[in-house]
Order: C-alpha cells, then sequence, then structure tokens
C-alpha cells in the first residue's frame, strides 16, 4: 500500500546484502521467487539498497581496456529493420522540398549571386560566388590575402572585368568611415581614382611599416 514502509526479514536482508553487486533486474527476481515476496516491486529493490548504501559498484560506463560485447559485429540490427534505413544521397520529407540541384542560382543576403556547386559536406561550401567562380575562370586562384572588388558597385555584374582583385587590407579604405565616402556611394566617374588613392595610401602604409622594422 502506498506510503506504508515495506518489512524485510533479517534472513532477507542478510540475502539482499549478500548479493547486492548483481545486476539489479536480475537479482530482484530471484528474491522475489525465492522468498515469494510479489509485494516487492524493482523500485521497493532498488531504493532499499540505495537507503542502505548497498550499491553494485558498476558506473554504466566502460572501463578503460574493457571491449564493448559488440565489437567487430556489423549490421547487429533486428531483422528486417534495413527496410527503415536511411540510403546514401536519399532525401526524405522536408528535405524533398527545401532540396536545390546541383547550379541552381541564388542571391546571398548581402547581395552577391551564389551557384551550387556540390552535395557533399560541409554545408557551407555547397555554394560559391558566381564572380568568384568566373574571375577565377579567366585569371586563375585568387591571391592569398586578397578578394575581389565590384568595379560599377552592381554585384549582380558577374563578367570578370567588373571585378578587382585587392588586398583584403584595402577594404576599410574603401568603405568610408573616417576617410572618405564608401566607393560604392561615389559617382561612377570618380571610382577608379579613388580606388587608385585607396592603392597609393595603401602601399604608402606597408612601406613605412617596413622601414620601422
Amino acid at each position: 500500500m502506498k506510503g506504508r514502509p515495506i518489512e524485510y526479514s533479517d534472513a532477507e536482508l542478510f540475502w539482499i546484502h549478500d548479493n547486492h553487486t548483481r545486476p539489479r533486474r536480475e537479482a530482484h527476481a530471484e528474491f522475489v521467487d525465492l522468498w515469494e515476496r510479489p509485494d516487492v516491486s524493482l523500485t521497493n529493490f532498488n531504493s532499499l539498497c540505495k537507503r542502505k548504501g548497498w550499491m553494485t559498484g558498476r558506473t554504466g560506463c566502460f572501463e578503460k581496456g574493457q571491449e564493448p560485447p559488440n565489437k567487430g559485429r556489423k549490421g547487429h540490427c533486428a531483422p528486417g529493420s534495413e527496410k527503415g534505413w536511411f540510403k546514401k544521397g536519399e532525401r526524405r520529407g522536408r528535405a524533398v522540398k527545401l532540396y536545390k540541384p546541383i547550379g541552381t542560382e541564388r542571391i546571398s543576403k548581402d547581395g552577391y549571386i551564389e551557384r551550387k556547386i556540390h552535395d557533399d559536406m560541409p554545408l557551407q561550401s555547397r555554394w560559391r560566388a558566381v564572380h568568384l567562380i568566373r574571375w577565377e575562370e579567366a585569371h586563375g586562384a585568387l591571391p592569398e590575402g586578397h578578394c575581389l572588388k565590384c568595379l560599377d558597385g552592381d554585384k549582380s555584374n558577374t563578367a570578370p572585368e567588373n571585378w578587382e582583385a585587392i588586398p583584403r587590407a584595402l577594404l576599410p579604405r574603401l568603405s568610408g568611415g573616417r576617410w572618405y565616402r564608401g566607393y560604392d556611394e561615389l559617382e561612377p566617374e570618380v571610382r577608379q581614382m579613388a580606388l587608385a588613392t585607396a592603392k597609393l595610401d595603401h602601399a604608402a602604409r606597408k612601406q613605412k611599416r617596413r622601414r620601422k622594422s
């Protein structure tokens, strides 16, 4: 009855203590059968052992050097369960609706045109800027430490001649702020001059740092 303590004889307690290191479910089943105690549930049995401090000594973790029982076994699953397994490249549910085939193009949040180039991992590498793809087709790999700058301000214009490889350190000088209006906000006829000025300033500062070092 709920709330009523379960009583155990000294002999029963001695037996439980003597068997407390065995798996609880196994020891409980034998206890109930041996002592004819159907009133003692597995929960009651566990609670008694915990109150007495009679722990099994097992943590549930593999010990160092212990081999798992299924080591070397392949396909250890319930017969017929393979029918529900995902097959390589298979998509189901929402993944089918969201899937975009290789070659699909989209507009990024920054306004650049991106193209899907593969379905492999990682996810971030599946899409690549089209202007970068076309520029590398025309000029080869982008130099280390460089990025592409859109010359006419139209990011959808992916023609290689509309993009120029510049040092990444040059970007702050073209974004405006403390130096001047941002490159993209300038009138088309003065953009080339602004870019040349930024390059000259960057080169001068770079040369100055070399002299100091």
